[in-house]
């Protein structure tokens, strides 16, 4: 017998590490944008605080913005590819049920959006189907596939357009007035008329951004480069040298990537300036994110007491699903109006995030001792295979 086809893969301990690490950088940068509602003191009255809250807005941001939603990202792929194989080696066909899954995760998303307006589930259970698409492709013709997604080929027709013929306006949707719908509900608004507005005017704003700055491609372009790196094993012990090839890659054109987006912001016509600095954000952020997923791995797998410390991460990644909704819920009630309404700079708001992770870390040390699957992970599974 193949006990392997029986079995299946093993699961990988160092992507639950990765999507804790990642999780755990998206609620600090959650509680510095107060969960979307960009409501903060007057710096004036701040004093020396103002220049502790500039300090830990910029460090954040630099750190894990765009990042932690890439590594999510790409660890979603990476799953899918566990799951489809899984599925494959015992004669199944898993397509039709991951589209059920993507189903699901729509629904999710959209109960997580009535309390939080950035959620991200409903843009991946849209996005994902290029999963289902792509997944008999070649490993040449993914890698294609998933660097033409990164390199935004739209922005990159709109930057060719512009250098044409500088008058041009690229077609983007207005954000303004949903966004503006959505802070009135935050900032005055009862609970129920906040989940009217978040389910509407948020969903069409997160959606809306998401379109305008790249996140769409950039998020395909991910799902397809995870789905390969589970196909090549390349969150295996193994492959950490091609982590570092890749490290070197990463660190050698971010630099120049770096100092080029400086430069597009300077342009004088601003659409051109808005393109180019958006696809070199883009792929500077990818380097980032590719040195904090090498660094881990080497971590994890070659030093002893990091490799700790990101284990102890494990049981958060687990319930990656449960912990970020549930951050969302804890946030809104925290920060809008039809919750506390608390006012809090960026510096104490940052520690508002730290607490909301200690909370869930410790829920999840308990839970993780006593079920295989998070609670919203379960749903999702039990609902996945009706």
């Amino acid at each position: 017998m193949n006990t392997t086809a029986k079995k299946g893969h093993a699961r990988v301990d160092v992507a639950d590490a990765l999507r804790g690490f990642s999780v755990l950088a998206i609620v600090l940068l959650h509680a510095i944008e107060h969960f979307n509602f960009y409501h903060f003191p007057d710096a004036a009255s701040r004093g020396w605080l103002a220049a502790v809250d500039t300090g830990v807005w910029q460090s954040l941001f630099f750190l894990f913005s765009g990042k932690a939603y890439a590594i999510f990202a790409l660890l979603f792929g990476f799953s899918f590819f566990i799951q489809h194989d899984n599925q494959r080696m015992r004669g199944h066909d898993f397509r039709l049920r991951f589209c059920r899954r993507l189903l699901v995760l729509f629904v999710i998303g959209n109960i997580n959006a009535c309390f939080f307006t950035g959620e991200i589930l409903v843009t991946y259970a849209l996005v994902g189907f290029v999963l289902v698409l792509t997944c008999r492709l070649s490993d040449r013709t993914l890698i294609a596939l998933g660097a033409l997604c990164l390199l935004q080929p739209v922005c990159l027709y709109y930057t060719a357009r512009l250098l044409a013929d500088p008058s041009f306006v690229p077609p983007a949707v207005d954000e303004g007035p949903l966004w503006a719908a959505t802070f009135a509900a935050q900032s005055g608004g009862s609970f129920l008329e906040t989940v009217r507005i978040n389910l509407w005017e948020g969903q069409l704003a997160s959606l809306a951004y998401a379109w305008n700055h790249g996140r769409i491609f950039q998020t395909a372009g991910l799902f397809i480069i995870g789905m390969l790196t589970g196909r090549r094993g390349w969150f295996l012990r193994p492959a950490l040298p091609y982590w570092g090839r890749a490290l070197a890659i990463a660190i050698f054109c971010y630099f120049p990537l770096d100092s080029l987006h400086a430069s597009a912001m300077e342009l004088p016509n601003a659409a051109l300036s808005f393109q180019l600095g958006m696809l070199l954000k883009s792929l500077a952020n990818m380097c980032l994110m590719v040195m904090w997923v090498a660094g881990i791995m080497f971590a994890f797998y070659c030093s002893v007491r990091p490799a700790r410390v990101l284990s102890a991460l494990i049981p958060y990644g687990k319930l990656s699903m449960t912990n970020y909704v549930t951050q969302g819920i804890a946030g809104a009630a925290i920060f809008y109006h039809w919750g506390l309404g608390l006012q809090a700079g960026i510096a104490e708001s940052a520690l508002i995030g730290v607490a909301i992770f200690a909370v869930q870390y410790i829920f999840c040390r308990y839970w993780t001792g006593r079920h295989g699957h998070g609670p919203l992970e379960w749903v999702w599974r039990k609902l996945t295979w009706l």
